[in-house]
């Protein structure tokens, strides 16, 4: 290496052996006897590097401790700016090297130019070594390292030009090399021109080069790893400085790098992260990362293509869906549609199929937090798409000179509106005098984010919000309207800041929430909408205690109050109609929440987390209920690479429909809390290709549970219950839910996985599961005659004994992407609680019929396999990539049967058919991100 090149003259290695030996031996001390290795050199060689170290000692009780040997070099580019000052010297730096090799942390020790200290930094990452080793086991070490940087030499100018003696010559062309597509600086590219091919120039680490090439034409040729080498044919004109900017298109756009900057320590017992392209590329999920849920361990379906998780055999209501520690209302779109946030608005997924962190309070089941992305102030950047669903954007614009970055994100489904129209126009015209109505199905989102650096701290508003419409809507006169609106916001105001030893972040949030129906039609109109306005407050605190001891505390605080309004049309005693407007408040509740969690490391290989969790429920008269939650999760790497985990914790929530909806959580309170304990047990071990295993097994037994119809079972007399509101007045009440239901759930769960890295990722999840429920059933006879009640643990209606998910996305030549998933599982009992209940032939009145067969004699549903495909090709362009996709849920074209018709009877054959549709989405859609 020469020029202005900066030359490694030797590597110098100061060990930590005392460190080493203490992390690696029990006690954590160092025996008194172990020598401590002193100064190791290694000289560079024609043949490499040679190592030269000290002579051993009396190796018969010592261990065994190699050190590490350079692997890879990283050269230190020479900064132009010094060539004309002829700087030159060594820098010094520690380098922290992992048990793998690579370097973890560069310190400098003694420099000599800012510049030369710089370009020393920034290459020392690049380094990596065979790690040391202690006993054959790998051990992280730190030691020097050194640079040492010559000046590149200078031409000498004519005397007839002026010149006095050496000087640089002028630079004739400099400029960026970036990628295509995503516009990146690329670092360390090499160009070579032909007029000047032993003179090659490399780019800085903003990717901009100088070079000082004889004037004329030439070809440059320009290089970078991952990248295609290109050719450039430049004419540089004598006295000119000609600036250009090449662009290098990648090998492979948007590869599955492996990711590092959201992993975080791990706590918990059960947790699931998905990055990237785990989120956006995994066959049939839309694009959408919340609809990979579906695809982990330990959930269950209501339907395939219905996007609502059954975790561990709960109720889809059981699990909590967050945004950043926000709950939000409603996830998907009609229900069944796309998520309410944008894709590219979400960095990273936590899915916590079981004893989530204490932060995520008030409920039974597991908990999904979707991470924002990161803003990225280095330039603008933006994305567009539409597919036969929807259309969306996304931009982001930093403002440098005031570190503020604002991002911007919505999208409207037009399909379902062209479905619409479809729809009606097959439709025959009505006949004179006859309605005429329209189809209506609309939905739109939005999202906004304004992030500004405050001092140390970070404050950021987001807003963000959905709107669904659908219906009938009248054409004419004679039509009837009958119109359902779901809509929610959300303003968040947020602030984080170190205080004192640790981290503050506190917030508010704002939101509306509105129900809304519009029913007309000739003769009479009604329309009643209710509002569920809440306000949020939550604060929580991080800081480090000791070296093995952290402490995590919080508190939060939600108020909610639901009012109706009511407008229809009422006629006086003078004949004159009027609109009659109703205006009455329905709830009003407040929330309040604290907790706590100790992080303690006992040992060097054992994580203790005890953590407790205090709730209040008051809904305004008179009810008031009280929960304490104590939680224990304990990590016991018993290796390098496998690690022991077991945890337990008691839960409450309150009672719940089947997907949570505004007013009605609320109000079911009445009813008391729903209670349920949670024991897991399992393991996860990382190693062979990269792989990572886990194994969890789990009991849930749930105490108390108030699951509300249409899923609650059979429910009892009011006699037989205490109605804690109102024990005179039980007029137009509802019917009361069984109170002394009470669950099991219980399982094990596996997954296989191959992170992002490479060319390809997948995983494969197998969920065994089972829930049951304490049920009161009416017992039959043959005839159906009753023959009174009993009482057994019978399956929950959302029980699915196996789950088999199979996922692989690939990248292949040429930027093509091929994925597919495999689903399968079982059948949920046919119990009638969501659809048909199992009957069989018998008699009725004298003839042959169909008789239902008691409660704990149902069949089960047939399993249900389905096979989904996502193939893409992806363009780069000078600024922008182009991604053309086709994604299809259920390629097979399978049908889910959801129950059965019992037809006949009563003289007619008996026949019994399957219900159900092969839910099919085909989505061709392209994408340009710039």
């Amino acid at each position: 290496m020469g020029g202005s090149w900066g030359r490694l003259c030797g590597v110098w290695l100061v060990l930590q052996a005392w460190g080493a030996f203490a992390q690696e031996r029990p006690g954590g001390t160092p025996d008194a006897g172990l020598p401590v290795p002193t100064e190791v050199e290694l000289h560079r060689t024609d043949a490499g590097f040679a190592l030269e170290a000290p002579p051993p000692g009396d190796a018969g009780t010592e261990p065994v401790f190699v050190p590490p040997s350079l692997r890879e070099d990283s050269p230190a580019r020479y900064p132009p700016e010094l060539a004309a000052e002829q700087v030159m010297g060594s820098v010094r730096l520690e380098l922290l090297v992992d048990e793998a090799g690579e370097v973890e942390s560069a310190t400098l020790v003694e420099g000599v130019h800012p510049l030369l200290n710089e370009a020393a930094l920034h290459a020392a990452p690049g380094l990596r070594f065979v790690p040391a080793t202690l006993d054959g086991q790998p051990v992280p070490v730190r030691l020097g390292f050194e640079y040492r940087f010559e000046a590149p030499r200078l031409e000498a100018v004519p005397a007839g030009d002026g010149g006095t003696g050496p000087a640089l010559a002028p630079v004739t062309l400099k400029g960026l090399v970036r990628a295509k597509g995503n516009r990146r600086p690329l670092p360390g590219a090499v160009l070579v021109s032909e007029a000047a091919p032993d003179a090659p120039v490399e780019t800085d680490v903003a990717g901009r080069f100088e070079a000082r090439w004889p004037p004329g034409p030439q070809w440059v040729r320009v290089t970078s790893p991952g990248h295609k080498p290109l050719g450039f044919k430049e004419n540089v004109r004598p006295g000119e400085t000609l600036e250009v900017v090449y662009g290098l298109e990648p090998l492979v756009l948007n590869p599955y790098e492996t990711v590092v900057r959201g992993d975080r320590e791990r706590t918990e017992v059960s947790r699931v992260t998905l990055h990237d392209a785990e989120l956006r590329e995994v066959p049939g999920t839309l694009g959408d990362p919340f609809r990979v849920v579906m695809l982990l361990p330990g959930v269950g379906s209501m339907l395939s293509g219905v996007a609502y998780p059954v975790v561990r055999g709960s109720q889809p209501s059981s699990t909590g869906y967050f945004l950043d520690g926000v709950r939000v209302p409603i996830l998907f779109h009609l229900f069944l549609g796309p998520a309410v946030l944008h894709p590219d608005f979400i960095d990273t997924i936590d899915f916590y199929p079981g004893t989530p962190p204490p932060q995520y309070g008030r409920l039974m089941g597991g908990a999904i937090n979707g991470r924002l992305s990161r803003p990225r102030d280095d330039r603008v950047h933006g994305s567009v798409y539409a597919d036969f669903i929807n259309a969306g954007f996304f931009i982001e614009y930093p403002f440098q000179s005031t570190g503020t970055n604002v991002s911007l994100a919505g999208r409207y489904s037009y399909t379902p509106w062209v479905v619409a129209i479809a729809a009606n126009a097959i439709q025959d015209p009505p006949p004179p005098g006859r309605k005429n109505d329209k189809l209506v199905l609309d939905f739109w989102d939005y999202q906004a984010r304004v992030e500004q650096k405050v001092g140390r701290g970070q404050t950021r508003l987001f807003a963000f919000g959905s709107s669904d419409t659908f219906g009938e809507e009248a054409q004419d006169a004679l039509g009837s309207t009958a119109l359902q609106t779901i809509l929610f916001h959300r303003v968040d105001l947020r602030h984080q800041h170190p205080l004192g030893p640790g981290q503050l972040e506190a917030g508010v949030t704002w939101g509306l929430d509105r129900l809304g129906v519009v029913s007309r039609d000739p003769d009479e109109r009604t329309e009643f909408h209710v509002d569920n306005l809440t306000f949020s407050a939550r604060a929580r605190y991080d800081m480090k205690v000791s070296e093995r001891l952290s402490l995590r505390a919080g508190a939060d605080l939600d108020h909610t109050r639901a009012n109706v309004q009511a407008f229809f049309p009422e006629t006086d005693d003078d004949g004159v109609t009027r609109d009659r407007v109703i205006d009455a408040p329905v709830s009003l509740g407040l929330f309040t929440g604290a907790y706590g969690e100790l992080l303690w490391q006992p040992a060097e290989r054992w994580t203790v987390v005890p953590g407790l969790r205090l709730d209040n429920y008051h809904l305004s008269p008179r009810i008031n209920r009280f929960a304490v939650e104590p939680r224990l999760s304990v990590r016991h790497a018993l290796m390098e690479d496998l690690t022991l985990k077991a945890g337990a914790g008691l839960f409450h929530q309150a009672p719940t429909t089947l997907i949570s909806l505004p007013v009605v959580d609320v109000a079911g309170l009445e009813y008391g809390l729903q209670q349920g304990l949670q024991f897991s047990l399992g393991a996860e071990w990382r190693g062979w290709e990269a792989f990572e295993v886990g194994l969890d097994v789990y009991v849930n037994p749930m105490l108390r549970t108030v699951e509300l119809t249409p899923f609650s079972g059979d429910s009892f007399d009011e006699d037989d219950i205490r109605d804690p509101v109102d024990d005179d007045d039980d007029v137009g009440r509802p019917e009361l839910p069984d109170l002394t239901r009470h669950g099991l759930a219980y399982g094990l769960e596996v997954l296989i996985r191959r992170p992002l890295g490479g060319a390809w990722f997948g995983w494969l999840s197998y969920t065994l599961q089972r829930s049951t429920r304490f049920t009161r059933f009416t017992r039959h006879d043959a005839q159906g005659s009753e023959l009174g009640e009993v009482e057994k643990n019978l399956p929950f209606v959302f029980d699915q004994t196996h789950i088999l998910n199979l996922v692989v996305s690939r990248k292949f030549g040429s930027n093509w992407t091929l994925g597919g998933v495999v689903h399968f599982n079982t059948g949920r009992p046919e119990a009638g609680q969501l659809g048909s209940q199992t009957q069989r032939e018998g008699v009725v009145d004298g003839r042959p019929g169909w008789v239902e067969v008691d409660r704990d004699q149902v069949d089960r549903l047939p399993s249900f396999f389905r096979f989904d495909v996502r193939l893409s090709r992806s363009w780069a362009y000078e600024t922008f990539t182009l991604e053309a996709y086709l994604d299809m849920l259920n390629v097979t074209i399978r049908k889910e049967v959801v129950g059965f018709d019992y037809l006949g009877g009563f003289g007619r054959p008996l026949v019994k058919e399957a219900i159900g549709v092969p839910v099919v989405l085909p989505i061709l859609g392209v994408k340009g991100r710039y």
